[in-house]
């Protein structure tokens, strides 16, 4: 993982509540354990039609999602199953937050140990965020805030280790492995 400190973006904007994590990312895909190449599949079933042909009116298939990094998606993203690939996806295909008023937990803990930002705001907030779609934002992870186009800064929830994680670029087996010389020298002693 890359550390992450700021995401200077365009958003996409996709204000469907309650997109699941089998649309995210559908089970045919989950076959691979390498995270590389599943950004193609990427909301497969509403991103192609039944002959692989990209839908012109699907978001991501638009020239204004090209390059973005921060998708602002409807209440409750990310519900339904546990399946880590979703973040992999929506991080192979170039995505580095998500915005919603709620995540759902399993998501929010797959997305954090990938490098994905889960980022939940206020209904307010979160309104602004749907009626400008494309608008730049700002995330600083740092100081946990999204900056919104009209240049107002929301505080995100982000745990320490969380937070610790993405700014350093590590995930859980990282960390460990950093306190191997503290983890020898206890054993050492004991």
């Amino acid at each position: 993982m890359e550390p992450l400190r700021t995401i200077e973006s365009r958003t996409v904007v996709m204000p469907q509540a309650n997109i699941d994590t089998d649309q995210i990312i559908p089970a045919r895909f989950l076959k691979v354990t390498d995270k590389q190449g599943l950004g193609k599949a990427l909301f497969a079933d509403w991103r192609y039609d039944g002959e692989g042909r990209p839908r012109l009116d699907f978001v991501l298939n638009r020239p204004e999602a090209e390059g973005a990094r921060v998708l602002v998606a409807g209440d409750n993203f990310g519900c339904g199953s546990s399946r880590e690939h979703a973040p992999w996806a929506l991080v192979d295909a170039g995505f580095r937050a998500v915005v919603s008023t709620r995540i759902a937990d399993i998501f929010r803990n797959n997305a954090l140990k990938n490098g994905l930002v889960p980022i939940v705001v206020d209904a307010a907030a979160h309104a602004r965020l749907l009626a400008a779609p494309g608008a730049a934002v700002r995330v600083d992870v740092e100081a946990q805030t999204l900056t919104l186009p009209d240049g107002a800064a929301v505080r995100f929830p982000l745990d320490a280790f969380s937070r610790y994680c993405l700014l350093n670029g590590v995930d859980e087996l990282g960390f460990l492995l950093s306190q191997r010389p503290a983890i020898d020298a206890y054993e050492r002693a004991r």
